[in-house]
């Protein structure tokens, strides 16, 4: 199948480093002429690259060449931050919306609260070399954290938890999911609708064995991998 072909044309491409990380392709139009080839079937291609994390679409500016993901282990408790700053990433956080409100269905399964019960949430977009990688929403027990939104939220809550109120993380539950860009959020990451998305849920307890805190971070699926060890005992 011709479409398969111009896949891994431009696979032995990436692979050879012809084409390298955030370089953006030619406009569809020239890249089925260079491949002798309808914008339907090139497309068949492009597809199959975004499913497999080889390239991403940016909404209005086009196809792109994906960088190495992020390795996120589960098992850590590096913030964002610090996470990307190990692996040689350039991270950014920038603040959507921070306020006082009542608990949605999900906050309160996450957070096992009783339905509109008070929680912040802090909606925020983090970013990787300057390209939008992931849309994080986090729900908190406001009784534990008075007066959070007085604080610069763009910073890292971990810190700030740390800093300001003396709470670490002892405990750290994930549930790790696919799903879809949509609306608001798709607009945040530069993403078209219906982008693949992972999704990472978080339920957070401090050094008291509290529940804190939860976040649903919804990820770029190519700007990410799960990676983690497991020593076993026996």
């Amino acid at each position: 199948m011709q479409y398969v072909k111009i896949k891994d044309s431009i696979v032995e491409q990436i692979e050879a480093g012809m084409l390298s990380p955030r370089q953006k392709l030619p406009a569809e139009r020239k890249l089925a002429e260079s491949f002798d080839t309808t914008r339907v079937t090139l497309r068949e291609a492009l597809s199959l690259l975004e499913a497999e994390g080889r390239i991403y679409r940016e909404d209005r500016r086009g196809w792109f060449i994906s960088p190495e993901p992020l390795r996120y282990d589960p098992t850590q408790t590096l913030n964002f931050p610090n996470m990307a700053k190990a692996q040689n990433r350039v991270p950014k956080t920038e603040l959507v919306a921070a306020k006082g409100t009542l608990a949605n269905k999900q906050a309160a399964r996450l957070l096992d609260l009783q339905p509109f019960s008070d929680v912040y949430r802090v909606d925020r977009v983090r970013y990787l070399e300057d390209r939008p990688v992931v849309f994080v929403t986090n729900y908190i027990r406001p009784e534990l954290f008075p007066n959070l939104l007085d604080y610069d939220l763009s910073n890292s809550l971990t810190d700030i938890y740390r800093e300001h109120y003396g709470v670490t993380y002892q405990k750290i539950r994930y549930r790790i999911s696919t799903s879809t860009l949509l609306g608001e959020m798709a607009q945040a990451l530069r993403a078209t609708a219906g982008t693949p998305a992972m999704v990472v849920e978080r339920i957070n307890y401090n050094q008291h064995g509290e529940l804190i805190d939860c976040d649903i971070e919804y990820w770029r699926h190519d700007a990410i991998s799960i990676e983690s060890l497991a020593e076993l005992n026996r």
